[in-house]
């Protein structure tokens, strides 16, 4: 037992701010909602770490809990997701002032909560800089699929952020 411990602690160490970060997104930034969430998560790891058949990374294994818990907890709770880091998305002029800034990424937001839920999930992977090889084996699709999905939702979020 005292070597599972160890292993757990090991694990949660080096995954718990990536899955804070998803869970914030899932959250809209709700540091409280995602802090329950992210224990959840690390209590499902826990438990199913005998489980694990190493058939992935531990990392994606991870990461698939943590979708699957944040997309649960979508469901029960019927709330969109608000908040991303999505400089890395869309190219943001560095130029503009803070409050233009706050307003581009709110209308970004309300883009963003206009996504499928699998779209959503492939966002936030990307954002949280997951290979893309990876986020096909956490959302369960072919990776040529998932480099298509993530060009076209770039594009659909360009669009309707410029209100086309």
């Amino acid at each position: 037992m005292k070597e599972k411990e160890e292993i757990f602690e090991n694990i949660y160490h080096s995954n718990y701010d990536k899955v804070m970060r998803i869970c914030l997104g899932y959250t809209a930034g709700n540091n409280d909602e995602a802090g329950d969430l992210t224990q959840e998560v690390f209590i499902k790891v826990w438990s199913s770490l005998n489980e694990f058949r190493n058939e992935s990374k531990m990392a994606t294994w991870i990461y698939r809990i943590t979708v699957n818990t944040c997309l649960t907890r979508l469901r029960k709770l019927k709330k969109k997701v608000k908040n991303y880091d999505v400089e890395s998305v869309i190219d943001v002029p560095q130029e503009n002032e803070t409050i233009d800034k706050e307003i581009m990424y709110e209308g970004l937001y309300n883009c963003i909560n206009k996504l499928s839920e699998t779209n959503r999930a492939i966002i936030l992977l990307e954002l949280e800089g997951l290979p893309q090889k990876e986020i096909a084996e956490v959302i369960g699709i072919k990776h040529e699929a998932i480099r298509t999905r993530i060009h076209r939702i770039k594009n659909e979020l360009i669009k309707c952020v410029n209100n086309e």
